[in-house]
C-alpha cells in the first residue's frame, strides 16, 4: 500500500480477483479474463496492472486450484481462508481522489463487490469514500476560487462542472447510506 493506506497497482488486480472468488469458484482462464476485461475497460490497457499473474494469488496461498494444479491446465479456482482475509483488509484501504484512474479503478472495484461486506463495512467504505470527495470539492472549490478568469474563463467552467460531479457523488454516497 501507499503511505496513505491507499492500494497499489498490484493490490488493485489481487481486489478484483478476490472479489470476484468471494462469490464463487471459478477456472483460471475465466477469471484472468474477467479480470483483464474489467481493468482495461476502467483505466484502459495498462502493462502496469494487467502483468499481474493470476497465479501470484496461488503462490501466496490467497487462492488454491480445488481441481488441479493452476494456470496449466486451467484449475477452478477457490479462495482461501488467508485470501478471504486479504480480500477484507483491501476493501477497508483507502480510496484516492476518483480524479485518477488508479482511484477510478479503487473505487469502481470496492462498488462492484460493496454487497459482499457487512452493513457496518459497508458503510465505513462509503464514508470513506465520501471522505475523500469533501477533500476533493474543497481542493477544487479553492481553485476555483483564485482564479480570476470570470465566469466566462474555460478554466472556471469546467471547475463547475468538476464540483458539480463531486457534489453529485457526495449525494449518491448520502442516498447509498440511507438505505
Amino acid at each position: 500500500m501507499y503511505r496513505d493506506n491507499s492500494l497499489i497497482p498490484i493490490e488493485a488486480v489481487r481486489l478484483c480477483a478476490l472479489g470476484r472468488l468471494v462469490r464463487g469458484r471459478m477456472r483460471y482462464a475465466a477469471l484472468a479474463g474477467e479480470v483483464r476485461h474489467f481493468i482495461s475497460r476502467m483505466v484502459g490497457p495498462s502493462l502496469e496492472l494487467l502483468g499481474t499473474s493470476i497465479e501470484l494469488l496461488r503462490l501466496e496461498g490467497l487462492v488454491e486450484a480445488v481441481d488441479g494444479k493452476g494456470m496449466e491446465d486451467d484449475a477452478t479456482l477457490a479462495i482461501t481462508a488467508a485470501g478471504s482475509a486479504s480480500f477484507r483488509e483491501l476493501m477497508r484501504a483507502n480510496v484516492r481522489a476518483p480524479g485518477s484512474d488508479m482511484g477510478k479503478l479503487v473505487l469502481a472495484l470496492k462498488l462492484r463487490v460493496i454487497d459482499l461486506l457487512s452493513p457496518a463495512d459497508r458503510r465505513e467504505v462509503i464514508e470513506g469514500m465520501a471522505d475523500i470527495l469533501r477533500g476533493e470539492k474543497a481542493r477544487l472549490a479553492d481553485l476555483h476560487r483564485g482564479l480570476s478568469g470570470g465566469d466566462g474563463d474555460p478554466l472556471t467552467k469546467w471547475l463547475d462542472l468538476e464540483i458539480a460531479q463531486v457534489d453529485e457523488r457526495l449525494e449518491w454516497c448520502e442516498r447509498f447510506q440511507a438505505k
